[in-house]
């Protein structure tokens, strides 16, 4: 779909076909994401392959402490280790695949390699098939802790409730199951929106400034590359948090006297 055509721009909120592989069409977007993949695996695995031979250089150190420095915080987050490093791969690829991939939508001339009408870069992060599945995989990996630490019926009793018994509690896990599910819209919408919007800025400014955007392009691509490290971290804590409130434990939800938001309940004082 072609939202608006901007001297010679055309912009596509949908990723475009650049070529198939047998039956299979192959976007733009799942092109550069691959590429983003393929980037990932190279940088981790050459930080690896130097860290086991005892080399070490300032790349490895910067990767290294971003990765440790990270770790740490979703060790702070849940104050149980073993889960903290059961959630930690998840979180912190998220983490360095959205960072990747956003920054490849800063790429100069992104919009200028073009297969038939369709360029041939766009960034994963900037469609929604990605940003959605992305969602939703972290949805599955805190309900499946979620199921672990509270049991089916536990589990269940966070959304589902006697509202006989308990009608506040009944009301209020309605408003937590309605909460999950857009918590996850939100996040998916979020880095697709500030990706999307990201470059059709960096397109606009182009083409608005000519031949200065030599110099007025880097401060835009610069502003860019703090949102990507922004939006990446924001889905790699939120990734933590959530799972950190989805296990917490919360005492008998038929009692009434008792918190029953995750969020009130780190927040309320403890009563013997």
């Amino acid at each position: 779909m072609i939202l608006t055509n901007f001297s010679a721009i055309e912009i596509h909120l949908a990723a475009q076909e650049v070529f198939k592989v047998g039956n299979f069409p192959v976007t733009n977007a799942l092109f550069t994401g691959a590429i983003s993949l393929i980037l990932l695996l190279a940088v981790f695995g050459y930080v690896t392959w130097m860290l086991r031979r005892g080399r070490y250089n300032r790349f490895v150190g910067l990767v290294q402490w971003a990765f440790e420095g990270m770790l740490s915080q979703i060790e702070s987050v849940i104050p149980d280790k073993k889960l903290a490093r059961k959630v930690a791969p998840l979180a912190l690829t998220i983490f360095f695949y959205v960072l990747l991939s956003y920054w490849m939508s800063i790429l100069p001339g992104l919009d200028s390699i073009k297969v038939g009408e369709a360029p041939l870069l766009r960034s994963i992060a900037a469609d929604l098939n990605f940003t959605f599945a992305m969602a939703i995989i972290v949805l599955v990996v805190v309900q499946y802790f979620a199921w672990k630490a509270h049991g089916p019926v536990g589990n269940a009793k966070r959304y589902l409730r006697n509202p006989l018994k308990d009608p506040i509690g009944s009301f209020e896990g309605i408003l937590e199951f309605i909460g999950e599910a857009s918590r996850y819209s939100a996040l998916s919408l979020r880095l697709f929106g500030n990706c999307f919007a990201g470059e059709i800025l960096l397109l606009i400014i182009a083409v608005l400034t000519s031949y200065l955007s030599v110099a007025m392009l880097p401060v835009f691509m610069a502003f860019e590359l703090f949102i990507g490290f922004i939006q990446a971290y924001v889905f790699f804590i939120l990734t933590v948090i959530f799972t950190s409130l989805a296990v917490e434990s919360h005492g008998d939800h038929a009692d009434s006297t008792h918190d029953h938001s995750p969020a009130d309940a780190k927040l309320a004082p403890q009563h013997e």
